[in-house]
């Protein structure tokens, strides 16, 4: 899925990294994060654990982000869930009118009807997508941004490594003499 952008790659990056956006963007499936890094922006090397309302039943969904290229590139490969395998591909490039992002997942089910399974995940993935999306897009095109992206001090403060909240709460101001 590509999604357009009147916006800077970075920020467009960033957004897609905000773990309440992502909450917004999933308020029907009424997802929760509840293990992990579980609000502000998600980073190389660090995991987010899911909890949603899908197909029916309560599911939970872990994924760790294991490629990180700033500002072109992340990739969150899960870990633990209701899929055999299932990967998320999000890549960023600048155009003459803005910031093309684009989406790649590929996923497979297990168990038995798992192509029936697929076809109706498959569905279900493209929804969420486009949710996801048309509110990054939203708030990369207006000052909705700020919501997600000034809430954390490190954004500013490191811009090529987006820092949890929970790394924020370890930094020690005495040590560096802030």
């Amino acid at each position: 899925m590509t999604t357009w952008m009147d916006a800077p790659m970075e920020r467009c990056f960033k957004l897609a990294t905000s773990i309440d956006l992502h909450l917004a963007s999933a308020a029907q499936t009424q997802e929760s994060a509840i293990g992990g890094v579980t609000t502000g922006l998600i980073g190389e090397g660090e995991w987010v654990e899911w909890r949603g309302r899908h197909f029916g039943r309560w599911l939970t969904h872990t994924s760790k982000v294991e490629g990180w290229r700033p500002f072109s590139f992340f990739r969150e490969v899960m870990t633990e869930g209701w899929f055999r395998r299932f990967e998320h591909e999000h890549h960023f490039a600048v155009m003459d009118d803005g910031t093309r992002m684009r989406d790649e997942i590929r996923f497979s089910a297990s168990g038995m009807m798992s192509k029936i399974k697929e076809k109706i995940a498959r569905r279900h993935l493209i929804g969420m997508l486009r949710r996801r999306n048309a509110l990054i897009k939203r708030a990369a095109e207006s000052e909705e941004w700020r919501r997600y992206l000034e809430a954390s001090p490190a954004v500013s403060a490191n811009p090529v490594r987006a820092v949890n909240e929970t790394t924020a709460r370890r930094w020690d101001k005495s040590v560096v003499g802030g």
